[in-house]
């Protein structure tokens, strides 16, 4: 329990704004979780179980270093939305070796 509450202050101060927790996807029709991450650029939403991740518009949201992933999160409408990217770092297969 402690430690929830010490990532929960921490990710309150060193989170910006535009990037804090907004919602969840389950309750969004997907129409509006795409424009909620477009006009935002980041931000975290809950998509079920209380797991929360973030979503970017684009790259220029991720670290010099990070690609950026297309994802797709359950909404209302669609099972499928493809709400916008995740940034991460690159792995082996990420690269085209041929």
């Amino acid at each position: 329990m402690t430690r929830r509450l010490a990532f929960a202050l921490w990710a309150v101060l060193t989170v910006p704004a535009s990037a804090q927790n907004a919602g969840t996807t389950n309750r969004m029709i997907c129409t509006d979780a795409m424009a909620l991450v477009k006009d935002r650029g980041a931000v975290f939403l809950d998509t079920g179980g209380q797991t929360y991740r973030r979503f970017v518009r684009d790259r220029s949201f991720c670290e010099l270093t990070e690609i950026a992933d297309l994802q797709f999160v359950p909404t209302r409408d669609n099972p499928e939305c493809p709400i916008g990217y995740r940034c991460r770092e690159p792995g082996y297969g990420d690269w085209d070796w041929q």
